[in-house]
Formats: structure tokens, sequence, C-alpha cells
């Protein structure tokens, strides 16, 4: 197996290569999973083996939520900005190939070069979408309620702290 980028997968020691459902008892169920995350740190601190703990998240769902509204000038600068940026890279390079009198030319050319074309890439990237997505977003993957599962043969002994947690009576 291998990784998008070619190399290797490096997976933990006996857990599969290939995806999987999850394995073991529902010992908790929260609302968030920051809830979730709460609840293994708890077992972690009491010295529980969290190898057997699993956090699953059911009822996934894509949340897109907006940032703003997208108009030519936000589009025009934000391309100008890559493209300075990448010419400015591109710049550098130029100057460490350039005999030793003329570095800042280089650097001024691939800056200015860079602009231009984050520029228009920009502008004929948003002309083409035609005004069918004028606005900024951020998506994110969440679940509807986060499950705490484990291997059946801790999982009586993780009820019974995760019991405790929720009642209130853990060491500080």
């Amino acid at each position: 197996m291998t990784t998008p980028f070619g190399g290797p997968a490096r997976t933990a020691p006996g857990l599969p290569n290939l995806p999987t459902p999850p394995t073991g008892w529902p010992v908790g169920s929260y609302a968030t999973y920051e809830e979730a995350q709460r609840a293994v740190d708890h077992l972690a601190d009491a010295d529980f083996p969290v190898r057997d703990v699993t956090i699953v998240g059911v009822d996934l769902m894509l949340v897109e939520r907006v940032i703003g509204r997208l108009t030519w000038g936000r589009v025009l600068v934000s391309g100008a900005a890559s493209g300075a940026w990448f010419g400015l890279f591109v710049g550098l390079l130029l100057s460490l190939f350039s005999p030793a009198g003329t570095s800042f030319g280089p650097i001024l050319v691939g800056l200015a070069s860079g602009i231009v074309f984050g520029l228009v890439f920009a502008a004929v990237g948003y002309g083409a979408s035609k005004g069918r997505r004028d606005f900024t977003s951020a998506s994110q993957m969440v679940a509807g309620r986060y499950d705490v599962l484990c291997q059946p043969r801790n999982a009586e002994k993780a009820r019974e702290l995760l019991a405790k947690l929720a009642m209130g009576n853990h060491p500080a």
C-alpha cells in the first residue's frame, strides 16, 4: 500500500491497512468530538489501555460555512498576491544563477511577471464561473454524534470509568 505521494504507507502495528468498519462495544456516546476526546483522555488519565478505544463519528455530514462575498476586487487582489509570491520565488531562483552584479533584476522581473500572470489567471478563472459561485467558504466534515467504542476485553471497565466522569467523580 502506498500514500498519495507514492511512498510506503505507515500504519501503527496491528492496525488494518485497508479501510475497515470499527469494532468494539459502545461505552459512550457524545454530542461533540470535544466531549468524546475528553472521555478518552479521562480513560488515559486512569491508566486505561486506550489502544482498545476508538472514536467513531456517526451520521456524517459536510458543512460548508460561507465566509464572505466574492467580488472582482477580491479575486484580482488574491490573484496578484499569489502571483507575487510565486514570481518572487522564481526571481530568487533566477538571481542565484545570474552574474554577481545583477541580483535584483531577476527578482524584480520575476515579481512583476508573477503579479501579471496571477492577475490574468485569477480573472480568467473567475470570469469563466459567470457568477455561479460569488462567495468564499470553508468546508468541514462533522458528525451528528461521536460514539466511543472499546474492545470487549476492557469494555466494562471503560463504562465504569466513563460513568464516574459523567457523575463528576473523577480525580482532578
